[in-house]
């Protein structure tokens, strides 16, 4: 991607072909495209999974177990290849990459939309999870390829604001979809997006690749893949339990951690590492990275209880939880793409810092929440959530991807987006299992009313209880206000662990992260008219 060196005394050459110059806020915007439809899929599936576990011809009379396997699987694979994908993109070249993956998550909505059954639907959503795998790491990689140094924060500012819009479109989409079409319309909406997409990024992002690779490391890869799987599989499957002490969650999770140790351990020890550790020496990169999973693991976890407070017990359609969430999404719009001047000013550290004190505050004010709360107050915290997101994604992921040569944007966004994936996957379960604890422990005393066989399945969570208050009758409800009591109660320890995991991410940005950087000297007269003509 580079030019060839100016003769001398002439001003120095960019880096960035200069047709790619001209036209990188456009491929910026195919490159949001291509997010946005991998992000807003997850959102939509969300809404969707009532009416999957319908009977037919409505659904597809989905279990509890079948449904989050729905939602597992495309997590599971997409978790365990994005550090492999980055790879290859970075060796076979990023466009490539992103056209491969844009095409198989295409293709895996297609045939998800029309599954017969449940297992067709995770087999389905598994292959989308493979192709949002081959989508996520290269549209940064292709972003830290076409924008010069001074331009990546504002691009990758805007790159995080189209995660917010994403969160704002999934759900609402997802609700107007399920009043007019059935539920496979929520995969086969992708299809258009996903044609645009395509026909965009052939005419118009260019390819890019590491010009000297290296050897492969096959070894480390598949020590990678195999590590992931295990550890993202083990915490999912702690979470459906919810249960982390089980005998087979652990002997997968500490399988899972010992290969992921034996990956860290072979890549120190080889010369041609797929990772390079050494990039974890590096406090601006390994103190955000960490940061990235603490946040997701705090957000996710707040995220999944928080629309089962608006519906079951608030008693908000999916389309109105939606647009409840949209302060949430609106924020991180506004502020995500402006997040690099306050840290021109302040410098990362305070402004991440910042940032996660109030969303660790946000998370916090859940714990106030009850049956007859203001909606107006959730909508301010849902505001104050989305900006302090705002003001820590941007900043981390500039962190990092400028931690790396330029030539290794693909492992860099690899590793940002494995992290946050792998926290975010945390997050749900375990503040999971704490939701779903704390509930079972309060609402027991109350099922004296349901039969001794169904009393374990209706004290799973409080649609399980609703589902069984409704299926008995006048005699179910009695179940109806302690099923909402015990989730308020649940929600408020679960919102305090989640903030509290908020403020250690807090911490560890301020103990870790790099300040202000020193300024810069200003432009001299002979370079400013050069700056000018790239501008």
């Amino acid at each position: 991607m580079s030019t060839t060196p100016a003769a001398s005394g002439a001003p120095a050459a960019p880096r960035i072909p200069e047709a790619v110059h001209r036209r990188r806020w456009a491929i910026l915007a195919v490159l949001m495209l291509s997010l946005l439809i991998v992000v807003l899929d997850n959102s939509i599936l969300n809404v969707a999974v009532k009416t999957i576990a319908s009977p037919a011809p409505t659904g597809l009379g989905a279990t509890q177990s079948q449904l989050e396997w729905a939602i597992n699987a495309y997590t599971l694979v997409f978790a365990g290849l994005l550090f492999t994908s980055g790879l290859l993109g970075d060796r076979l070249g990023r466009k490539k990459i992103l056209l491969f993956g844009i095409t198989v998550f295409g293709l895996g909505s297609v045939l998800a939309a029309f599954s017969d059954s449940s297992g067709q639907l995770i087999a389905f959503r598994a292959l989308m999870g493979l192709g949002g795998a081959f989508v996520m790491p290269a549209t940064l990689a292709v972003l830290m390829n076409v924008f010069e140094r001074e331009e990546q924060p504002k691009a990758i500012g805007i790159w995080a604001g189209g995660v917010g819009l994403a969160i704002a479109i999934g759900p609402i989409t997802g609700g107007v979809l399920l009043q007019h079409f059935w539920w496979g319309s929520v995969f086969l909406v992708n299809v258009p997006v996903v044609l645009i997409a395509l026909i965009a990024m052939v005419v118009l992002v260019p390819d890019s690749r590491d010009p000297r690779p290296g050897r492969l490391d096959p070894v480390g890869v598949l020590l990678s893949v195999v590590g992931l799987v295990l550890l993202v599989y083990g915490i999912i499957h702690g979470g459906q339990l919810a249960d982390f002490t089980d005998t087979t969650v652990l002997a997968t999770i500490l399988a899972g951690v010992a290969v992921l140790v034996g990956f860290v351990v072979y890549e120190k020890r080889s010369d041609h590492p797929a990772l390079d550790m050494a990039y974890f020496k590096k406090p601006a990169f390994s103190a955000a990275v960490v940061a990235i999973a603490l946040t997701f693991f705090a957000l996710m976890g707040v995220t999944f209880f928080s629309v089962f407070y608006m519906q079951s017990v608030r008693g908000y359609s999916a389309l109105q939880s939606g647009l409840l969430i949209l302060p949430l999404a609106v924020a991180q719009m506004v502020f995500a793409p402006r997040a690099r001047l306050v840290v021109d000013r302040f410098g990362a550290r305070a402004v991440c810092t910042a940032g996660l004190v109030l969303v660790a505050v946000g998370l916090a004010a859940f714990a106030l929440f009850d049956t007859n709360t203001p909606i107006w107050l959730m909508e301010v915290v849902f505001f104050l959530q989305g900006t302090g997101m705002a003001h820590i994604m941007p900043p981390v992921t500039v962190s990092i991807m400028q931690s790396l040569p330029r030539e290794k944007a693909g492992s860099g966004s690899a590793v940002n987006n494995t992290f946050r994936q792998v926290g975010g996957a945390l997050g749900v379960a375990v503040l999971g299992s704490v939701l779903s604890t704390v509930y079972r422990g309060d609402i027991e005393g109350h099922l004296g009313v349901v039969p001794e066989g169904a009393r374990k399945a209706a004290g799973e969570s409080i649609e399980a209880t609703l589902g069984i208050a409704e299926k008995l009758g006048p005699a179910g409800r009695s179940l109806i206000d302690p099923a909402k009591d015990a989730f308020i109660h649940a929600m408020h320890v679960t919102a305090l662990s989640s903030s509290g995991v908020a403020l250690l991410g807090a911490v560890v940005v301020l103990l870790f992260l790099p300040g202000k950087p020193p300024v810069q000297d200003a432009p001299t007269a002979e370079e400013r008219p050069a700056e000018a003509a790239r501008r």
